[in-house]
């Protein structure tokens, strides 16, 4: 199961309470105050694995308690430091404050970590209080409760070329023809329901990751069809491979197809209508030569690379792939998310 969204709630461990003892030892006259500190409660730790590809473990999961530090004990003994809680999260996850709407971390790349919820500081036992003057108080603190907070989970994948395009113009047909990913492939609209990612190998010493979203249509910004679901996949891709329909079965105008799509990237926002864009013709093993010829003339009036191909016969996909790995090689790596702390090694789960 897919899922790239989640909300959960996070509870840090409460600090363990001070104590109030004394010493009472035999030979060991006015022995005074002994109540020792209590202990800091863990922290909640969010982690980026690689390991991890969705949000399902947090779905039916959505509460997640740190340990909490122990009490203080006599003969100045301190309590426990609770447990840290760390909860794996995939590379990709932006974790949102569900309150306030807060980004408050966005993870980019493998073994980052951030604290996402502090625990309570434990509480001074009477030992911490005694005086010149006050000798045997009888004051302790209790411990501090734990950060609680309320966050919302959303996975943007990370693939460095977005497939799009109306349903069924033929992008879950290419994604398994250039690498080895095996989407569901039929003859009706909306037949990928989640995006699915392939990687795809230019040349012996260069390869990248290719994203397939479900196919939009008109009003997908405002959420019709599959909409905003999955258009945020597109959001860290650096190059877009727009696929229109050629074969007599697609619709008249294929520059109609192409501005569809395109003003929903625009109106989606998040810099989608500005990405480095390859036009590809689809189909072409049964094309229309009219539609062929009108999209070639889209593409020129655009200044838009074209391929022509059908991933059926496999005809045009090597000149596409190659076309990808050199935009991709020319273009900027994605930048690492700036509100994480400096990468650390993830710590054993426990």
């Amino acid at each position: 199961m897919f899922v790239d969204e989640a909300e959960i709630r996070v509870q840090a461990g409460g600090g363990g309470n001070g104590c109030l003892a004394f010493r009472r030892e035999k030979f060991v006259p006015r022995g005074g105050p002994s109540g020792g500190d209590g202990g800091r409660g863990g922290d909640i730790v969010l982690s980026s694995s690689e390991r991890h590809n969705t949000l399902v473990h947090f779905r039916f999961n959505p509460e997640h308690k740190a340990e909490r530090g122990r009490h203080g004990e006599g003969s100045n003994r301190q309590g426990r430091v609770g447990r840290k809680l760390v909860l794996p999260v995939p590379v990709g996850t932006v974790v949102y404050d569900a309150v306030t709407g807060e980004r408050l971390a966005d993870f980019t790349c493998p073994d980052q970590q951030i604290v996402i919820a502090h625990g309570g500081r434990g509480g001074r036992g009477n030992a911490r209080f005694a005086t010149s003057t006050n000798r045997a108080p009888r004051r302790v603190e209790p411990g501090e409760p734990g950060e609680s907070r309320r966050l919302r989970l959303e996975l943007k994948l990370l693939a460095d070329v977005g497939l799009v395009g109306l349903p069924n113009a033929g992008k879950s047909t290419l994604i398994a023809h250039i690498s080895a990913a095996r989407p569901k492939i039929a003859d009706y609209p909306f037949t990928t329901l989640e995006p699915n990612l392939g990687v795809v190998s230019a040349d012996d010493d260069f390869s990248f990751v290719v994203a397939d979203v479900p196919g939009l249509i008109e009003g997908a910004h405002a959420g019709h069809g599959l909409g905003t679901q999955f258009l945020r996949h597109l959001e860290r891709t650096r190059l877009l491979a727009h696929l229109v329909d050629v074969s007599p079965a697609a619709a008249a105008d294929p520059a109609h197809d192409f501005d569809i799509i395109a003003q929903e990237l625009q109106r989606f926002g998040a810099g989608l209508d500005r990405k480095p864009m390859l036009l590809v013709a689809s189909k072409c093993d049964v094309a229309d030569p009219a539609r062929l010829r009108a999209l070639q003339r889209l593409a020129r009036r655009r200044h838009l690379d074209f391929f022509p191909i059908s991933a059926v016969t496999g005809a045009g996909l090597k000149p596409l792939v190659r076309a990808m790995a050199g935009r991709l090689r020319a273009a900027p790596e994605l930048a690492p998310g700036g509100d994480l702390q400096k990468p650390e090694p993830a710590p054993p789960l426990s």
